[in-house]
């Protein structure tokens, strides 16, 4: 038996929409990098993106656990001396609530050009609105 090999014109794409709210942020974020991946389909291949698209919305309603809110940090440098950036997760989300999910989701996938072209298919909304209904998104329930 030959073993199979996922190409782009085998690939079939899904939509699915994932409500954030009241989901710890850990949880989600690795149920929806798996999805991305492709990792819940028997066809798997792990040098192809043969992931589906996903749409989360109220990420704003996010939850973390313990002290989260005032010692997890979010870093950004500018490359200048003196440059470094530092938020809490509190401040973020008051600032960009979206931002904190996109963030933990990226660091879930492979790094380089297979990861960022799985990244293109995630759509992240703070709010219950998304713009892609014309896609007819399924929902998807995530456990915990």
């Amino acid at each position: 038996m030959k073993t199979y090999m996922a190409n782009e014109s085998t690939i079939e794409r899904k939509w699915f929409v994932v409500d954030a709210s009241g989901q710890r942020l850990g949880r989600l974020s690795s149920e929806v990098a798996a999805v991305l991946r492709g990792k819940h389909k028997p066809t798997f291949t792990p040098h192809v993106d043969c992931g589906d698209y996903v749409i989360v919305i109220n990420s704003s309603k996010i939850e973390l656990t313990g002290n989260k809110w005032n010692d997890k940090l979010y870093r950004t440098h500018s490359n200048f001396p003196g440059g470094l950036k530092t938020r809490t997760a509190k401040v973020l989300m008051a600032e960009r609530p979206e931002r904190m999910v996109e963030l933990a989701i990226k660091g879930m996938l492979p790094k380089g050009k297979l990861g960022d072209q799985m990244y293109r298919k995630l759509f992240v909304y703070a709010g219950s609105e998304h713009l892609h209904s014309a896609q007819q998104p399924q929902v998807m329930e995530i456990k915990g």
